[in-house]
This record gives structure tokens, sequence and C-alpha cells, in this order.
């Protein structure tokens, strides 16, 4: 299909075609891409596409055309395109439909609840426009520093978080100088502060969880310390925070602690953190501490730095009353002894507690306060679930058959049996299955890296896959260069994401009939394994492809791996988007019922949008 560009735009870059050679030995899928990020850094980046290991010699010559040309060539296998899905209007560019502003003012501020996920009726049926002179972002570790001006036009914060070293705005780019509100002097400075306590750098700390993260300097610090930080802040008056956070490589997603529980599972992660990030701890007898209590692993870690900690030497500094801040700070750390937290640290503004490794030692202490325990086979029941004022038992009879003492330090815990498969608390999962899963993806991934050989270099950095079952295909993937979201469906049947934590990696629960938790253009690549069979007689194929189009960047790149009669669907409904694609075999062959379908979206920019 022919592309319409802006030749006269010196930010505008130029993509390479898809070229398909059929010949007797099978066929080569060649993607070449020519990127100009508009700041005097070009690529030109050549894929060979191969199935069944096959070795023939390609053409030599190749007239690749570029979209300065105005059109783009292609050669192509897939039925007449017509009734493309039009560009919406330009105003969506930065559309989050379970997030809009303008919806989310008509709910009730009460208890955060207006900036919970509110998802429309009514879902659009266009393509979300990218801005005029968007760039692909720089690649990883500059794109820690630096995020192209036009990707994410906000200027708000360069001057209400100018003397927190949070963003500077420099010529056409913005700057991360490494700051936050509580590290002002850079995050490496303050993070070095919690490592004198916390075991950050052999491993044992591994999966970390920021609650309202501003623009993740936190996150993208720790990545040099081989720590993978889930990162999430709200859509509201600190505009495109989240975004800047995905647009610097560091994984995030829109979010809140509000009324409803977060969409991880229990016993997640290593560490929690709060940098001034207004939440309100001592409300509700703690029911935001329990929830975070509910995601952190024994022996896990929670980080408070700001109000109200050494109230008594900041009051004045914070120009709140004194005694406001000591009731704050008297009912935090009642709540902590009744969640068996014990206090490590409290340095400065900086308090740490440790969640202990069993309850045995504060038992008598809840029993006493008349502590409620929640139901354990609920800990993970979490989409769309209110939080409960009760505390997640330590001693559940499926979770901790085997402490979580046993849990490897990384990156031996990446290929480890989980302890949770180990212990049998995942019905219907044993080691031997386990251990097959991963064989498989191993196998799977190896076939990607012959069909797009760049896919761990770094050209993707942002990846996710939407229906990561043991994350096998992200521990297959695993490199410093890059981080993939691992979403576990809603409706999976094996829907236990804490698997995929005990591996080290991150990922979020999602029921793939709504919108993701993020703004559009935030990831590189997208890989869907089974998610259309999934969904059948679930929601329209149509809105799963227009959303992971929403989401994916210009010129990112989508692997499907599904059944051949469904693909042939959903390559039908490719064929109305800006995509250009190609179907293959199984790398077993032909006779194999499971196909692959890879695509790679096309670059456009909001000047064909309706006006």
């Amino acid at each position: 299909m022919a592309n319409k560009f802006n030749s006269g735009d010196s930010r505008t870059r130029s993509s390479m075609s898809i070229f398909i050679v059929a010949g007797l030995c099978g066929f080569f899928f060649l993607l070449g891409t020519w990127q100009k990020s508009g700041f005097g850094k070009g690529d030109r980046i050549a894929i060979e596409m191969t199935t069944n290991g096959a070795n023939c010699n390609i053409m030599p010559k190749l007239n690749f055309e570029t979209h300065h040309s105005g059109q783009a060539g292609i050669i192509d296998d897939s039925d007449p395109k017509s009734n493309v899905y039009k560009p919406c209007h330009r105003r969506y560019t930065d559309y989050t439909p379970c997030q809009d502003q303008r919806r989310a003012m008509t709910f009730s501020r009460k208890d955060m609840l207006y900036r919970e996920r509110h998802c429309p009726s009514v879902k659009l049926r266009c393509l979300i426009p990218a801005p005029n002179g968007y760039v692909t972002p720089f690649p990883w570790p500059k794109s820690r520093d630096f995020v192209p001006y036009a990707n994410a036009p906000y200027k708000s914060l360069t001057v209400e978080k100018a003397i927190q070293n949070w963003i500077q705005y420099e010529g056409n780019v913005f700057k991360f100088p490494g700051g936050g509100t509580q590290f002002p002097q850079g995050a490496d400075m303050y993070i070095d502060q919690l490592a004198s306590v916390i075991p950050i750098q052999n491993g044992t700390v591994r999966t970390a969880l920021d609650t309202g993260c501003g623009v993740a300097s936190w996150g993208a610090y720790l990545w040099n310390r081989n720590v993978i930080t889930m990162s999430f802040a709200p859509r509201d008056s600190h505009q495109a925070q989240v975004q800047f956070a995905l647009e610097r490589g560091v994984p995030a997603v829109i979010g809140v602690l509000g009324m409803i529980k977060m969409p991880y599972p229990a016993r997640a992660f290593d560490m929690a953190h709060c940098s001034r990030c207004l939440i309100p701890w001592g409300v509700n007898d703690g029911l935001y501490m329990k929830e975070v209590d509910r995601v952190l692993r024994h022996g896990g870690y929670w980080v408070l730095s700001g109000p109200p900690i050494n109230w008594n030497t900041n009051y004045k500094v914070w120009q709140r009353p004194k005694e406001e801040l000591q009731e704050e700070q008297r009912k935090i750390e009642e709540i902590a002894k009744l969640l068996c937290w014990e206090k490590k640290s409290e340095d400065g503004e900086i308090a740490i507690w440790q969640k202990r490794m069993d309850s045995n030692s504060c038992r008598a202490t809840q029993e006493n306060a008349g502590v409620t325990f929640c139901k354990s086979e609920d800990s993970n029941d979490v989409w769309y679930k209110k939080m409960e004022p009760c505390v997640t038992p330590y001693n559940s009879a499926k979770t901790d058959e085997v402490p979580t003492v046993d849990l490897k330090p990384f990156p031996e815990r990446l290929h480890a049996v989980p302890p949770r498969i180990v212990s049998g608390s995942v019905s219907g999962v044993s080691v031997e299955a386990y251990l097959e899963d991963s064989k498989k993806w191993k196998k799977h991934v190896n076939a990607y890296r012959k069909i797009i050989k760049i896919i761990d270099t770094g050209r993707y950095r942002n990846i996710m896959d939407m229906n990561a079952g043991f994350g096998g295909f992200a521990a297959a993937l695993q490199s410093p260069k890059l981080w993939v979201m691992n979403v576990v469906p809603t409706v999976a049947e094996n829907s236990d994401l804490g698997i995929v934590y005990e591996r080290g990696l991150i990922g979020i629960y999602h029921d793939w009939c709504e919108a993701f938790s993020t703004y559009p253009r935030t990831y590189d690549l997208i890989h869907a394994n089974g998610v259309f069979s999934l969904y059948k007689d679930k929601c329209e194929f149509e809105d799963i492809l227009l959303e992971m189009d929403r989401i994916l960047r210009p010129e990112g790149a989508v692997i499907l791996r599904d059944e051949v009669d469904v693909l042939v669907k959903v390559k039908k409904m490719i064929g109305n988007m800006r995509w250009d694609f190609k179907m293959m075999d199984h790398e077993d062959g032909p006779l194999v019922p499971e196909k692959i379908l890879i695509a790679v979206k096309q670059y456009w920019g909001n000047s064909t949008s309706t006006q």
C-alpha cells in the first residue's frame, strides 16, 4: 500500500520496505530499515528473515525505496487492501482510552476513584496518529538521559520541577539529569544510600515497585544495578510522566493506589519504594500499606522517603504542623508492626522496613490487635477487585510450603524452577511441564532470531508479551539491552503471574478486551502467542489489533503466533491497517497448524490524520 509522507520535513525518517524472495529452498523475508533520528544519528539495518535454517543465496541487489520518495515499494502475498482504517483526529495523538482526562473528571475524587481505570463503552475504530516530527527514541543507554521533544512535547515539568532536576528542555530534546524530589543531586547517590542497608548488588533484590514514580529516574538508575523496576503514576496534572518514562526505555504503566487492587500478584516484589509519592499511608487503617504488603515478597524491603519521616527535624521545611506529621509517622510505625515489618533504618528523610520471613515472631501482636487475615486463595484475584482491609497471610497452604528464602539470586533464578512450582502450589503445573515450556520458548526465540536478526541487539528496547504464560519468551530473550512487559491475561487458564516474578521478570494482569494502561507509541516490539485464539468469542479481534497499533511505535514490529485459521482471519484485518506483513510456517515445517505472522508498522504522522 502506498504511503504519504511530508518529504519537506527534515525530521521525517526514512524506512525501508519488505521484500519477499521465494525459491526452491523456501522463502526469505528481508526487512531493511533506514532510520533517521532527526539529530544527525542515522542507522541502516538489513535483516535476513528465513525459516527452517535454509541456506540460499540472497539476491545481492535490492532496490530499497524510502519514505522520502512518497511511495513504499512492497511485494507481498497478502489480500488486496481495501477499507483501510482511517487515522483518528489529531487530538487523539496521546489518547489513553481507560485513563481519559475528560472522562476521569466525571468521577468522584474520594479515594482517587477518578484516577482509576474507566474504559469507554464505545471504542475508536481508527489509527492513532503520531505527533508531527515524531522520531525513533534514542537507543539505550542514551535514551535514559535524552528524549526527543517532538515525541512528548510537554514542558510543564521543566518549570514545575526545575530545582529538583527531574527534567530539562534543551533545544529539540528533553534532558533527564537523574534527579527527583527526594534526590535532586541524582538517583545514583540516593541508591547508594539505600544500598548501605538493602542488598541491591548481589542479585537478592531483583524486582522493585515504584509507587508514584514521576519520570521513573529511580527505576532508570536501578537498571545499572541489575534491578528491574515496575514504575507507576497516574495520568494527572504532571503531564506525560509515564510517557516520559517509557520514552526513556524504563518500564512503567499508568496507575494509582486508590480503591482497586494493584494488577500484580501476591509476593511479587523484592523491594517497594515511595519517594514523596503523596500516598496517605496511614489512612483507612493502613489500607495502602496492606496492599503493598500483599505484593511484597517475604524478606522484601519497603522504602519511604520524605514526609513524615524524621518529622521533628523537617516539619519547618515542609511547612506542615508538627503534630500532624508526628501522628502520620506514628500510624505508619504502628501498621508496619502489625504487618510484621521490621524497621531496619531511619537516616535523614529515608526509612527502610523489611518484611519478616515468617510471622511467628509477631503473631501475638497481630492477634491482640484483632488483625483480620485475607482469604489466601484470593491473593491473586485482583482485576477490578477492591482493596480489602485485611492482611495477606504468610502461611497459605498453597504458596508457602517452600519458603521464599529458597528463591535464587538473579540471574540464577531466571532459569531455576520457581518455588511456587516446586511446592505444587500452581494447580496443574508440574516441574516437568515448566521445564518443557522453557525448552519450547528457547526454540521459538531462536527461530525469531533467524527471522529478525536485530531482535536483541538494542533496536527494540521496550518489548511486550501479550500472553506471557510462565515468562518463557522473556527469559529466552533476556538481555541488558531490553526488557519485557509480561502480560498475563485475566482469562488465561494458568494465570499465576507470580511465576514470572519468581524468575526475576516483571509483568501485569490485563484483559485485552480493554485498552492497556499506557500511552500511544510506547512499545518497540509486541509478541502475541495464542492471544486471538484465547479471545475468540470474547471480544472483537479488530479492537485488539487497533489497541496493538495504538501502543506500538512507528516502524515497530509484531510477532503473532497462533493457529492457521485464526491467523488467516487476523491477516485480513491487518490488510486494512498500515502494517507490512508476512505469514510464514512454524519453525518445524508447513505441516504444523500453528503459524507465525510478522508485521512492521509503517511510519506516518498526524499530517494525514483527520483535521
